[in-house]
């Protein structure tokens, strides 16, 4: 499946140039935008795979449009520039800048950058899906350590016992752990 993205450029013939290079590589242009405005609207609307974006643009420059894209949602963004000073540098390294071209750009330099910022992007979606799953074992095991402590309380039990009890009515009734652990919260610590 073609990766789909978002050129975002202020010069009509580099965007252009941008677009043609990109589908000539087997990506697919599904938009694009003159300033960072339009930028917004794009791709919260067509959700690209990645953004390609200028820094200097009317309305609003780039680096501000990244930064509101990246915190609705999880796109990664490309930043072309005619500018390598430092200050942008240190600004694009911020939000979810993946990487950074200095213009003029060729074929020769934008696409491996395309190629290693969608490849970074699904790194770091793999490590955040990780971390979402760790954080909700996290969140299941707390439930059911507070209801082996409310069992151990009411039948004086020690926690093997408690856990076995909570394993056996959750077997039993053959639904998880964590819902019968929400139970027994909901029935006992009121």
């Amino acid at each position: 499946m073609k990766k789909r993205i978002l050129v975002v450029e202020d010069e009509s013939i580099t965007r252009l140039d941008l677009s043609m290079m990109l589908e000539e590589n087997g990506y697919e242009v599904v938009g694009q935008a003159g300033d960072g405005e339009a930028a917004l609207e794009k791709a919260f609307l067509l959700k690209p795979d990645l953004i390609i974006m200028d820094i200097k643009m009317p309305k609003l420059n780039g680096l501000k449009a990244s930064e509101i894209i990246s915190k609705k949602i999880n796109t990664p963004i490309l930043i072309l520039t005619a500018y390598s000073q430092r200050e942008y540098i240190d600004k694009a390294k911020q939000v979810n800048i993946m990487g950074y071209l200095v213009k003029p750009i060729t074929e020769a330099n934008l696409i491996p950058a395309v190629e290693i910022a969608l490849k970074q992007a699904e790194h770091a979606n793999g490590y955040r899906a990780q971390v979402e799953t760790m954080n909700q074992k996290l969140e299941e095991r707390k439930i059911v350590e507070k209801a082996k402590g409310i069992v151990m309380k009411k039948y004086n039990i020690d926690e093997e016992a408690a856990y076995n009890k909570i394993r056996k009515i959750s077997m039993n009734k053959q639904v998880t752990l964590e819902k019968v652990a929400k139970q027994i919260i909901t029935k006992f610590d009121a």
